[in-house]
């Protein structure tokens, strides 16, 4: 029997502003601003989506979920990383790991990663070891730098057995 394993890329970015809270990884941060979207705008979660969606060649997010139908306005992003995670199912794939990039200059998030580790582990069903998360900032440069938005990069390993 051989596994048939398969890669994807995914990106998403948001804009900081006030009044919002900031959710990242599945879990909320302390923060004077958070991210504008219309779900809670968690960046890494939506690019693990993207990132598992193209792998499958399942198209994107915002096929599966559009930003114009009210019933994901305000969603829990942990829940679309659910649905997900069901839809890649459906041709046979499970996820493999993921390894993933935040880009932000604030708030520091290299002591709480190991909390959004344990939650998209969960979330998905899979080994915490399975789930590489990184933290990085862009040296003040460009809208982070400004401290403007936050993005997020993911690649993704995901197999099928057959």
């Amino acid at each position: 029997m051989v596994n048939k394993i398969r890669v994807g890329f995914g990106f998403d970015v948001h804009q900081l502003v006030e009044g919002r809270e900031l959710w990242l990884g599945g879990i909320r941060l302390e923060h004077s601003k958070g991210l504008l979207g219309h779900s809670d705008a968690d960046v890494l979660i939506h690019a693990i989506c993207d990132a598992l969606l193209g792998a499958a060649n399942m198209r994107d997010i915002g096929y599966h979920f559009p930003d114009n139908k009210e019933e994901f306005h305000d969603i829990d992003s942990k829940i679309l990383l659910r649905k997900t995670i069901e839809l890649i199912a459906t041709k046979g794939y499970t996820v493999g790991n993921i390894d993933a990039t935040i880009c932000a200059e604030r708030p520091k998030l290299k002591a709480r990663i190991p909390e959004m580790q344990q939650c998209l582990a969960d979330v998905m069903g899979i080994n915490i070891d399975d789930v590489s998360i990184k933290a990085t900032t862009t040296e003040k440069l460009g809208f982070t730098g400004r401290e403007e938005g936050i993005s997020a990069y993911a690649t993704v390993l995901i197999e099928k057995k057959g």
